[in-house]
């Protein structure tokens, strides 16, 4: 998410309650109201979009992750990896070699198709974590 995104707004009314929630998170984070509520409603799409997808903090940021399973890199990482190799099926490959259920590899493959840039990213991340 590196790249800088167009913003278009749009007006909203909610109940007060989610509004003191959204003060109390916008606070506690130390982020804009408007962050906040854009990235909610980003990952809320998300996962609604992709049944099984999480969304974890952590020292490096928000990351997409599996419910109950690793995160979304890891499990794309790998695909690439054994499809760098020459697997003909990179996704039987990874389930078989890393215990994962076929499914959730093929859940973090759609996820990866749909958010190439995101994956890319935390991928490279790791990378330079790991030369250092």
């Amino acid at each position: 998410m590196s790249l800088a995104k167009r913003t278009k707004s749009f007006s909203a009314r909610f109940s007060a309650e989610v509004v003191d929630l959204l003060d109390a998170r916008s606070e506690r984070l130390g982020q804009s109201k408007a962050r906040v509520a854009e990235r909610l409603i980003e990952e809320g799409l998300r996962i609604e979009e992709l049944p099984g997808i999480v969304f974890r903090s952590g020292p490096t940021g928000r990351r997409a992750g599996i419910a109950g399973g690793p995160d979304v890199w890891e499990i794309a990482r790998d695909l690439k990896g054994v499809a760098g190799e020459g697997a003909t099926d990179p996704i039987e490959t990874v389930a078989r070699i890393s215990g994962l259920d076929r499914g959730i590899v093929e859940l973090a493959a759609s996820y990866y198709a749909a958010y190439p840039d995101d994956i890319d990213e935390r991928i490279r991340m790791n990378e330079q974590a790991a030369e250092r």
